[in-house]
């Protein structure tokens, strides 16, 4: 047994923990047979957390393989922004950690500068990569074709609702077929409450969640393409993109969405904080992660008896000929760093944790659903039925489309959005108006033609 150390700096831990209890994982790699240390880095609370606890049994498997690899787990607890800014320059002056757990917009970046480790290799030969849902899959394929990380969880984004408050009004709680459908019972709702009955991100107080969570899973499943794999570029003019602009204008005219709240700092704290919890606000566009960081018993506005209280819907069909469907969201993954000197051992380590019983205890301590078969049945994923219903929908889900130059569409997006909000734009208006700005945000070169 290895003595335990801790090392803190600045914001940093490191922990080199020893063997204990043994997994069940049979995977091997080429990986060294050591002595190898190799460095993981958990930027959030929760997930270094679970990872401290893994890493033990992650060391005591490997030393069953005949392979002596230890592991040091850095918890530089940080934002987004932080961590991307932080990361960047320890790539770059050549001091980053073996393996980043990351999400999943952040690859794209570090894959095209050079950071990342293509892992094609690895996973044609894992047993592991087969059971991957395909919509997962198709997310960790970049634009040249490669993949750059292994995702080890999905989110998957729907239509959360009070299902509570909605049957004591009286609404329909069955699945909406269409948006039409749904603004009649949303309709119906603000009509008996006097309040907005939806809360989706929009305008430019929301930041990215505005196209991540509101704009992007809306046009996901239009049929449009929006950005286009083959050429490299994004289609800034379509039926799906005007049907979803003229969406938030109608959502907005009607009433429907708490439109003050939107330009407010911090829209999500009224709304999806208090609103949602209280259940005046009874509908929000969402992803799995509410279940556990916004309304769970830890969450940020816990729900008492959540579970019997919320439930999800499929987005509706926008435009005709199309179906409800839910939106498979990026989740975490692990990526390796191009420049470790041990490889081999970084992959086993991303690819142990992406199985079994290391999967399932991550799951359930970030609130998501598995990206891959075989683990509806360990514990302690087995006992969560919201995750395990997600996770349904992620067989079926639509991958939303991403490339380069996805934050500058954003901003094109949020400033649209806060156009229709501000009641300065109508929906065609506002999809010029994007059209125009993205274009010169993104350049000839990331435009398709």
């Amino acid at each position: 047994m290895q003595r335990k150390r801790v090392f803190l700096a600045v914001t940093a831990a490191t922990l080199v923990v020893g063997l204990a209890a043994c997994s069940d994982s049979g995977e091997q790699t080429d990986a060294e047979s050591g002595p190898v240390t190799i460095t993981l880095l958990e930027y959030q609370q929760a997930r270094a957390d679970v990872a401290e606890q893994l890493i033990p049994e992650f060391e005591q498997a490997m030393a069953e393989q005949g392979k002596d690899i230890t592991v040091e787990l850095v918890a530089d607890i940080l934002t987004d922004e932080q961590f991307r800014t932080k990361i960047t320059q320890q790539f770059h002056s050549g001091t980053g950690p073996d393996v980043v757990d990351m999400g999943g917009s952040h690859v794209t970046g570090f894959a095209g500068a050079g950071y990342l480790l293509q892992l094609d290799e690895y996973l044609e030969e894992w047993s592991g990569w087969d059971d991957y849902y395909d919509s997962v899959k198709e997310q960790a394929v970049q634009v040249d074709g490669h993949i750059y990380s292994l995702p080890h969880e999905a989110g998957v984004q729907s239509l959360f609702y009070r299902k509570d408050v909605l049957e004591e009004l009286g609404v329909d709680t069955s699945q909406p077929q269409t948006w039409d459908e749904l603004i009649d019972r949303l309709t119906q709702v603000t009509a008996e409450t006097g309040e907005p009955s939806i809360v989706i991100p929009a305008g430019t107080a929301w930041g990215g969640g505005t196209w991540s969570e509101g704009f992007l899973p809306l046009v996901a499943g239009t049929g449009s393409t929006f950005y286009d794999q083959e050429s490299g570029g994004w289609r800034l003019e379509s039926e799906g993109l005007s049907a979803t602009f003229d969406l938030y204008a109608e959502l907005t005219e009607a009433g429907l969405l708490p439109v003050q709240d939107l330009l407010n700092p911090n829209p999500w704290e009224p709304t999806k904080y208090v609103q949602f919890p209280e259940g005046t606000l009874p509908v929000a566009a969402q992803g799995t992660w509410g279940w556990r960081y916004d309304w769970g018993p830890e969450g940020s506005a816990p729900i008492e008896n959540v579970q019997e209280k919320v439930a999800t819907w499929d987005y509706p069909a926008l435009v005709p000929g199309t179906d409800p469907y839910s939106v498979s969201g990026g989740g975490f993954a692990y990526g390796v760093n191009a420049d470790s000197e041990h490889a081999d051992a970084a992959a086993e380590l991303a690819m142990w944790l992406s199985s079994g019983e290391a999967m399932a205890e991550q799951l359930v301590a970030i609130g998501s659903a598995a990206p891959r078969a075989g683990i509806a049945d360990v514990a302690p994923y087995k006992d969560e039925p919201s995750l395990l219903d997600a996770e349904e929908k992620l067989k079926t889900s639509v991958a939303p489309p991403t490339g380069d130059g996805a934050d500058q569409v954003s901003q094109a997006v949020q400033s649209a959005t806060e156009s229709i909000l501000l009641g300065n734009a109508d929906g065609a208006e506002a999809a010029a108006a994007f059209a125009e700005d993205a274009a010169e945000l993104l350049g000839d070169s990331l435009v398709a033609q």
